[in-house]
């Protein structure tokens, strides 16, 4: 193409976009929907009777390439039990400063309790504001489910909760008290009943 023409091919793009219908966003009045798997906000999961998917493997924050994950794990108890196995995720954190919604995390998962939501508005004020707890990413409770900790299903194993066997907390199933988060057992809130007054 001789030179002359080179300012004539670009001003003639120019002039066929100027003569297109232009695609303006309303947004956020009119939100366009996402994609069936957009990758969005994260989200732990549940097993259907409330106790928490994550098992404190930390392999999220290992698979994640902008190290935006922090995973601290501890061990369930009978008194105090988070998840069906040996272990919960007692710290989870997310940098959404660091992350880049790339879903290695949700695949290195081995339990699934980590996956994507739709949800992309995540624009805040503060930068602490947009490290998200765990208590911020805990998907909610549902009519089956009661919130951990509680004991696990009688007569199942960890092993059935991951077969899809368990598909609603077991009738009369109560919330235990959660002591590693400052909660204290009845026994101990209420002041023991004093005996003779003591006079002086």
């Amino acid at each position: 193409m001789p030179e002359f023409q080179n300012p004539v091919a670009g001003f003639g793009v120019t002039f066929k976009a100027m003569f297109k219908k232009r695609l303006t966003e309303q947004y956020p009045e009119e939100k366009k929907p996402t994609a069936p798997r957009f990758h969005g906000r994260h989200q732990l999961n549940r097993h259907p009777d409330g106790l928490e998917k994550c098992i404190g493997c930390e392999l999220c924050a290992w698979a994640c390439p902008a190290d935006a994950i922090y995973v601290e794990g501890a061990d369930n108890t009978a008194e105090e039990r988070y998840s069906p196995g040996e272990r919960y995720g007692r710290v989870y954190q997310i940098n959404y400063l660091r992350c880049i919604l790339c879903g290695l995390c949700v695949e290195a998962c081995p339990t699934r309790a980590l996956t994507m939501t739709n949800e992309y508005e995540l624009a805040d004020k503060s930068r602490e504001s947009l490290i998200y707890t765990k208590e911020e990413l805990l998907a909610g409770l549902e009519e089956t489910m009661v919130d951990s900790p509680h004991a696990i299903y009688p007569g199942m194993t960890e092993k059935d909760y991951y077969n899809g066997l368990v598909t609603e907390a077991a009738p009369g199933t109560v919330r235990q008290v959660a002591v590693s988060k400052g909660e204290q057992r009845p026994s101990e809130t209420s002041a023991p009943a004093s005996g003779k007054e003591v006079q002086s």
